[in-house]
């Protein structure tokens, strides 16, 4: 990535940022700042009273705002280290659009399901018309009713990120039992959950209410067109609107009125202690939890996002989003026996950069910073001398990720 240089507009967004260490430095004790106070709106690191005095903690106060300013993206932070209780946020308490990383939530309304007795993996469902839509995986390949299995999906909606796998487990348990399932555990921080062929409506339909009707395979013609203009020029067909009589002019402008609906978004915090709770065993039966777990740990997808700047043999279970101008990784981290009990839940989000490998740029920058913080290998010299953390920063971008900063994010996952 080439040096940071910033503009007037960004030297001044950077002053703004380097204001948070004084902030941070009002937590640990440092009387005499105490009247310092950041502008309104500047990004602030908030440790808990456990986390205040640790050097990770420190670390990260510095690190989050230095990695803000080195990307056009926002970005969001929240950490729970399960061996100590202490809670590390950056931006965690407002809302988030997290994409795919309704999930997880789906999973574990899903595994209730096998808990209680109402069905099991090997429980069949048939593939309907209404269930394609565009998005990961391999349930796509399978022709009109098809018989899929509750653990085929579940794998696919987990490991590959699959849209139409999720879909057909939410038509099984009900989007209502998903959302009831989250607001018993995390009562607040969440919005409504929906189906992901609704987030495409929804988006459409910021356009025109008529493209609340559109069909799963309409949905799929319109995801495989290249740009916005064909977009918009095939949804006028499909509708019989005309693109002139549509309520906003760009896609981008109808997305940025989807998120504001709040739906399918949370609170990172929130969305930490709903994974909290999977780990600990709060959610789910033991079995269902190592299941859920594992299928997390075998995700196929985010692999340049926080994966990509951690030490090599840290066990990242986790699940990521992504949507335009939105990219984020969830999971539970660890970098010793598994067995242990220890680990770290992490939860990041990013919006703002068209250019989906820049958004996982910065993902990476955080994970590296978390593993540069000394959180998760403590030592009494420090993880800043750890050599294994430093591997991720010789990564640059390759003339193929180049190429595609050009280009928007893809579909949801």
């Amino acid at each position: 990535m080439p040096p940071f240089r910033p503009t007037p507009c960004r030297s001044r967004r950077l002053w703004l940022r380097l204001r948070v260490p004084l902030g941070w430095l009002v937590l640990v004790g440092f009387s005499v700042l105490a009247a310092a106070q950041p502008p309104p709106g500047a990004p602030l690191a908030v440790p808990s009273p456990a986390a205040a005095a640790t050097p990770w903690a420190q670390r990260l106060a510095v690190d989050l705002p230095a990695i803000d300013a080195r990307h056009k993206a926002d970005i969001g932070l929240y950490l729970i280290d399960l061996h100590s209780g202490a809670t590390f946020s950056y931006r965690a308490d407002r809302p988030w659009y997290i994409a795919s990383m309704v999930k997880v939530p789906v999973a574990l309304a899903v595994l209730r399901g096998v808990d209680a007795g109402a069905f099991t993996l090997e429980t069949t469902l048939r593939l309907r018309a209404a269930d394609y839509v565009d998005g990961g995986g391999m349930t796509n390949s399978h022709p009109l009713a098809s018989a899929l299995s509750v653990g085929y999906l579940l794998e696919q909606m987990m490991v590959r990120s699959d849209n139409t796998a999720s879909d057909m487990l939410i038509g099984l348990v009900g989007a209502s039992a998903v959302n009831a399932l989250v607001a018993g555990l995390v009562p607040q921080g969440f919005g409504r959950i929906t189906t992901l062929a609704e987030v495409r409506r929804q988006v459409y339909g910021q356009l025109t209410p008529a493209a609340q009707h559109l069909s799963g395979a309409e949905l799929m013609e319109l995801h495989r067109l290249p740009t916005d203009r064909a977009r918009l020029a095939l949804l006028a067909q499909f509708v019989d609107v005309p693109v002139a009589d549509f309520r906003r002019r760009s896609l981008d402008a109808a997305y940025n009125a989807y998120y504001a609906s709040g739906l399918n978004s949370a609170r990172l915090d929130a969305y930490g202690s709903l994974l909290a709770q999977l780990v600990q065993g709060q959610a789910l039966a033991p079995e269902s939890t190592r299941y859920l777990l594992d299928l997390m740990a075998r995700s196929a997808t985010g692999t340049h996002r926080i994966k990509a700047g951690l030490a090599a043999g840290t066990r990242f279970a986790h699940k990521t989003g992504t949507q335009r101008r939105v990219a984020c990784d969830a999971g539970l981290l660890q970098s010793g026996d598994p067995a242990s009990g220890r680990g770290v839940i992490v939860v990041a989000c990013t919006r703002g950069e068209i250019a989906l490998p820049l958004a996982e740029a910065a993902l990476r920058d955080i994970g590296n910073a978390l593993c540069r913080s000394g959180l998760l290998n403590p030592n009494p010299l420090g993880a800043l001398d750890d050599p294994s953390c430093d591997l991720a920063l010789r990564l640059e971008h390759s003339p193929a990720a180049a190429t595609a900063a050009d280009r928007p994010a893809g579909p949801l996952r």
